[in-house]
């Protein structure tokens, strides 16, 4: 079969195509044709060695798939042909760029019919992220901004904290095109993010009444103009991992103001009790057409370089998925 490996760091380029003996089932365990292979930003910056943690080479990418069960292992109790959406990175574990997986049958979640695989990708890693930030920080009556609003997170994001009650959703976006995005999902205002206007944009956005959360996962320069415009008492919550970019000074203005920063990581959060509840919700929001999907491109696996290369360029919108 057909995989993807990043042996050294580097430009996109640097992710090789190998053949590798297809995986077999064994006990407990499914054998999954993989339809659909989630592309993460995260996976971006490792390949490049820009991310918070450096990984030992070589190492397959990919931490969410979704597919159709081929063949069991003794005692795995799942239909063959089902369609199932497996979250990998709950696991700790990776390899999903790559035709097939096999995993344990427990861990594969059925789809709803209705819902696509590349659908099933968005709503795992992104999906459950932006569930998570609204049940932790929760936005009722509240005014919240979305950064990087029509990402895979944000583009989610803006529709849950509306769903979950927010006053006003401020969608923070990099094109025109992007801000037309985050309001056709139920934003309430969009604008560029920093730069000259920024401040009086979300003081029209407002009311000159500041913002009560920022959901950030940009990071860098943006953090710190996030937070000019965080109203006293208000949250900034932190999920761009490696990208913190504050000093001593302003940590000290954000204690004066009562105001706070919390970090997330998705990864603690995730326990056997609430991982299956959470993505089948979130499933049954997409099928049902109460939640829509960014897509955000396709591509074969052979082209994953130019899948990489396009999220680096910032140019897409949504869900990037490889299509084995």
């Amino acid at each position: 079969m057909k995989a993807v490996q990043l042996s050294r760091f580097g430009a996109p380029d640097v992710l090789d195509i190998i053949d590798i003996p297809a995986p077999v089932a064994g006990p407990g365990q499914a054998l999954i044709r993989v339809r659909a292979a989630g592309v993460n930003f995260f996976e971006v910056l490792m390949r490049a060695d820009r991310y918070a943690v450096t990984p030992d080479l070589p190492m397959m990418l990919g931490v969410e798939v979704a597919g159709v069960v081929e063949a069991l292992g003794d005692g795995a109790a799942l239909p063959i042909g089902a369609r199932v959406a497996i979250p990998l990175f709950a696991a700790g574990r990776a390899g999903g760029y790559a035709d097939y997986v096999a995993v344990e049958a427990a861990s594969a979640v059925p789809l709803p019919e209705g819902l696509s695989f590349d659908d099933a990708c968005a709503l795992m890693v992104q999906g459950l992220t932006a569930l998570h930030l609204v049940q932790r920080s929760r936005p009722e009556g509240k005014t919240v901004q979305v950064t990087a609003a029509a990402g895979g997170v944000g583009s989610l994001l803006v529709q849950l904290a509306k769903r979950a009650g927010a006053r006003r959703v401020i969608a923070a976006a990099s094109s025109p095109a992007k801000r037309d995005l985050a309001l056709a999902l139920g934003a309430d205002a969009a604008i560029a993010p920093g730069g000259a206007g920024w401040a009086a944009a979300l003081g029209e956005a407002t009311g000159k009444a500041g913002l009560d959360i920022v959901y950030d996962f940009v990071g860098g320069a943006l953090t710190s103009a996030c937070l000019d415009e965080l109203a006293p008492g208000g949250e900034l919550v932190f999920g761009a991992l490696g990208r913190l970019d504050l000093d001593t000074a302003r940590l000290e203005t954000v204690f004066a103001r009562n105001q706070s920063l919390r970090g997330f990581a998705l990864l603690p959060l995730l326990t056997p009790t609430n991982l299956r509840p959470d993505l089948e919700e979130l499933f049954t929001l997409a099928a049902d057409g109460a939640l829509q999907v960014v897509k955000g491109g396709g591509y074969p696996l052979g082209a994953v370089a130019e899948a990489h290369r396009a999220m680096e360029s910032r140019a897409t919108t949504g869900k990037v998925v490889l299509v084995p």
